[in-house]
């Protein structure tokens, strides 16, 4: 359907984060534009997640369930609830909302204002984060060897909490090569590199319980880094 916003949710075996997911969801974009979408991008889960979702696609017309029979991992996933999209605004949140929900309008207005590219952020001076030691030092690291290693000018890469124009997602996705959590990470990058406007903003942020990110998924990134830096040296050369 074409509408204004496209707010997408990435499902693996969340049945009960869907269950107040959903309507928190509904509740907020329905304060924030009267034209809007709700996809649940369901990726191969085997909990009930996707009958939830049917169940609440058969109340409302404005939920969509887009199942997976098998595991696409976030990126694809997410490239795939793009693609099946209609909305000229593009954002998605984690299942778990660790991001406070209070922040979606900041989210979608910063979109609205003509930034190409908006995403929260837990690591800006003025962010609020509750989390536990050894994720926080994972993450700093990793954000760090971004700016370092890619020359990104942004504090946090992975926050859970991003949105776009739908023009900069298609010219950008095509890019895009990272199938699992360093989507995010590539297609921020791919953005400053080619000039598009990038807006970044604290957020009030708390760990959840049932978040599917490992400690590992962080860790292995590292070697996602330097296969983009060197994909992007051979592109310039």
């Amino acid at each position: 359907m074409d509408c204004e916003v496209t707010a997408v949710i990435p499902v693996y075996n969340d049945r009960s984060a869907l269950e107040s997911a959903i309507p928190e969801s509904i509740r907020r974009l329905e304060e924030i534009t009267g034209s809007f979408e709700l996809l649940v991008a369901e990726d191969g889960s085997d909990d009930g997640s996707a009958e939830l979702v049917a169940e609440w696609e058969e109340r409302d017309p404005r939920l969509r369930l887009l199942h997976s029979d098998e595991r696409l991992g976030r990126g694809r996933a997410l490239t795939r609830a793009f693609h099946a999209s209609g909305g000229r605004i593009f954002c998605y949140y984690d299942v778990d909302l660790a991001t406070d929900m209070a922040h979606l309008k900041e989210l979608i207005e910063a979109i609205r204002s003509g930034c190409a590219v908006a995403t929260g952020s837990r690591l800006m001076p003025e962010s609020s984060i509750d989390r536990d030691s050894r994720r926080e030092i994972a993450s700093r690291g990793y954000n760090a060897l971004v700016r370092l290693i890619l020359g990104s000018r942004l504090y946090d890469h992975q926050c859970g909490f991003k949105a776009f124009s739908r023009e900069s997602l298609e010219a950008l996705l095509p890019s895009v090569q990272a199938p699992h959590w360093f989507w995010d990470t590539e297609l921020l990058v791919l953005a400053q590199r080619r000039g598009f406007r990038v807006c970044e903003f604290p957020v009030r942020w708390q760990q959840g319980e049932g978040t599917t990110v490992k400690l590992s998924d962080v860790t292995g990134m590292g070697s996602e880094i330097l296969r983009l830096r060197w994909r992007l040296h051979a592109e310039k050369n």
